[in-house]
């Protein structure tokens, strides 16, 4: 028997930070995620393959079935993959026996399994590896992505909302339980709008460990960002959306003490450029009606990508 699982990337347009908080956040898929593969076979054990967006192999490990029904042997495992540095196989350990915790009869079986992961965007773009990841294990396991998602990685779960929606979304955390509606979000000056990768990945619970640091009113910033979210996906003209794209970044700006992107790095650039996500890498959202992927690439940023390519 062979099952297949999709989830897609994620970008996170509004409500970086703020949205850990309850802030509105609009939040789109990408055309790109990650296939899970489970394939059957007669050994009591999983072999577990990794692949790229090139079909290269990047992680292999292989796992005997009788470690998940063993608390000695479960233990043995994940000490192995510390003391030899295996921050993967740590990783989707840890994301296995949660999911077997929250669903029992899961791996409950004499057959083993042939799994293997298949990205369709590059590992280090932010756009997700993790979260698709998560999101797979849990439709191949039966359970809740977001209970999944916060016993191992944590976060917002707007990305595990992505993962699962082929449309634009509002999210939002309301006492803690996600509100995942779907909205309208299809400007009409949208071939105005470009995702240019930063060049480095950018590890998202580093800056939510500054972000909590630094934050000082919830409150006031959750409104703000939530009623800044309403205006982007209301707005009609690009002139406007890219005063709002200003607006959203001097706030979180002020709130984590940090210059934004443009400032920092595209003082001259004439459009608006706002950061998607935890700031300093991943992907920028950049708004402008001149040449914008020439400017990029001429300051070292090759990839540049349309909205409608995104």
């Amino acid at each position: 028997m062979t099952n297949q699982f999709y989830s897609n990337g994620k970008l996170l347009i509004t409500g970086e930070y703020s949205i850990l908080d309850g802030a509105n956040g609009l939040a789109i898929p990408t055309k790109t995620g990650q296939t899970l593969n489970i394939k059957e076979i007669d050994a009591s054990l999983i072999n577990w393959t990794s692949l790229d967006h090139k079909g290269d192999v990047w992680y292999k490990f292989s796992i005997p079935l009788e470690v998940f029904s063993s608390d000695n042997l479960l233990n043995e495992q994940f000490n192995y993959f510390k003391n030899v540095g295996d921050t993967v196989g740590l990783l989707l350990l840890k994301i296995l026996t949660e999911a077997k915790i929250l669903n029992p009869d899961f791996l409950k079986t004499e057959r083993g399994f042939e799994v293997t992961t298949s990205l369709t965007f590059p590992r280090n773009w932010g756009l997700g590896s993790s979260s698709t990841l998560i999101n797979n294990i849990a439709l191949w396991s039966q359970v809740n992505p977001y209970i999944l998602l916060n016993k191992t990685l944590g976060g917002s779960g707007y990305d595990i909302a992505c993962a699962s929606n082929d449309f634009p979304i509002t999210y939002q955390l309301t006492d803690n339980l996600p509100i995942v509606k779907r909205v309208r979000f299809d400007p009409n000056f949208k071939e105005t709008l470009f995702f240019v990768y930063l060049n480095k990945k950018q590890n998202s619970r580093d800056g939510i460990k500054d972000y909590r640091k630094s934050v000082k009113d919830k409150n006031k910033l959750v409104s703000k960002i939530s009623s800044l979210t309403d205006r982007f996906i209301q707005c009609r003209e690009l002139e406007n959306f890219k005063v709002l794209m200003q607006q959203h970044e001097k706030i979180i700006g002020e709130t984590l003490d940090i210059k934004p992107i443009k400032q920092r790095l595209f003082s001259d650039f004439p459009g608006a450029i706002k950061s998607l996500g935890a700031w300093g890498g991943d992907f920028i959202l950049a708004a402008h009606e001149g040449d914008t992927r020439e400017y990029f690439k001429d300051k070292g940023y090759n990839t540049v990508l349309t909205y409608a390519e995104m």
